[in-house]
């Protein structure tokens, strides 16, 4: 069994049930942690629709509190949800402005990993972070089925 993940009437992405249902929470958790709606719709039916204008935004936030931590945890612990959310993106052809999300973050750091051998970490390389994003996320898309 799989469900649906659609924009209108195209389907992005047509995931097992399990890797659905595991998605879904990560974007309730990731909404919460936001605290803006992703545009991703209820499963009914096997079926959720996307909210091109909402999901704009969420991709948007995400990727800036993406770029905005130096914290190792929170960073592995989002970067494979962050992934999926940017080939789905793509999909929905939003916009992201790879340019100004690579630049040094505007707002003060969050979630920033501190040592007492090292001291306060700082975020990668804006290029960097955003060439290794990106290829993740061209990867996962190659096996990510419609």
């Amino acid at each position: 069994m799989s469900q649906y993940f659609d924009l209108g009437d195209e389907t992005l992405w047509n995931p097992s049930n399990g890797a659905s249902r595991m998605f879904q929470r990560q974007v309730a958790v990731f909404e919460a942690e936001l605290e803006l709606p992703s545009g991703i719709g209820p499963m009914e039916n096997d079926e959720c629709q996307i909210s091109p204008d909402a999901f704009e935004t969420f991709v948007n936030a995400l990727l800036a509190r993406h770029r905005g931590t130096s914290h190792a945890n929170w960073l592995a612990l989002s970067e494979g949800f962050t992934a999926t959310v940017l080939v789905l993106a793509e999909r929905a052809a939003i916009k992201v402005d790879w340019a100004a999300l690579g630049a040094a973050p505007e707002a003060p750091l969050e979630d920033v990993q501190v040592s007492a051998v090292t001291g306060i970490s700082a975020p990668a390389d804006g290029a960097a972070w955003a060439a290794g994003l990106r290829e993740k996320a061209r990867e996962l898309g190659r096996r990510m089925p419609r």
